[in-house]
């Protein structure tokens, strides 16, 4: 599975602001902006981005996926302090 197939599954779901998608080998790592993030749990955040993966991850296609969730001004803080390139 490709990072560009992770982002289609994933937009095809949820109305994002910023998806960056990033790994090989079955193991990816998500980077999710929107403001439905906001007032939501870590584990909640993670169980929303989950979901649209969850037959790729039963299927064995992807074995592991890190996920980290923003709302957009959360974001922007981040990439002052920590930019992805």
């Amino acid at each position: 599975m490709e990072t560009e197939q992770i982002k289609q599954i994933i937009s095809e779901q949820l109305t994002l602001d910023e998806l960056h998608v990033s790994g090989e080998n079955g193991h990816f790592q998500v980077i999710a902006v929107s403001e439905m993030f906001d007032g939501m749990s870590r584990v909640k955040q993670q169980q929303t981005i989950y979901a649209p993966l969850k037959e790729v991850i039963a299927s064995g296609e992807v074995h592991a996926v890190s996920i980290k969730a923003f709302t957009p001004s959360k974001w922007q803080r981040e990439q002052l302090l920590n930019p992805i390139g």
